[in-house]
């Protein structure tokens, strides 16, 4: 059983600033990329951020220069630090890892429960 468990959402006045924080526990033999995404009420879920084993990054336009996405593979965990934060960047975050949980199965991406943030203006 692998589990993401996000946490550091809140609320927050614009221009302020946010950590993000997903941890993966449970059977997991290795882990490919991981990321963030979000979703807005009424929008679609979209992509904010994702980072492969070796620390490539990819950033959606929108929030380019303002997040900055970083993991810690020892400790199986992704961060989102977010800065100068906007109010249309309140939404619902979700952690995302594409994870083998064991040797002999293959890779599937895994979600997290998901964590609110919303930006005051």
């Amino acid at each position: 059983q692998v589990q993401l468990v996000e946490s550091g959402g809140g609320l927050v006045q614009a221009g302020g600033s946010l950590r993000l924080s997903c941890a993966a526990s449970g059977s997991i033999f290795s882990i490919n990329a991981m990321g963030w995404y979000r979703q807005a009420p009424g929008k679609q879920r979209e992509l904010v951020a994702t980072i492969t084993s070796g620390g490539s990054t990819n950033y959606a336009d929108s929030v380019k220069g303002r997040f900055t996405i970083a993991r810690d593979n020892a400790k199986n965990t992704v961060y989102l630090q977010m800065n100068s934060l906007k109010p249309e960047d309140t939404a619902v975050y979700y952690c995302n890892a594409d994870l083998v949980p064991s040797s002999w199965l293959p890779s599937r991406k895994y979600w997290g429960q998901g964590t609110q943030v919303t930006v005051s203006s």
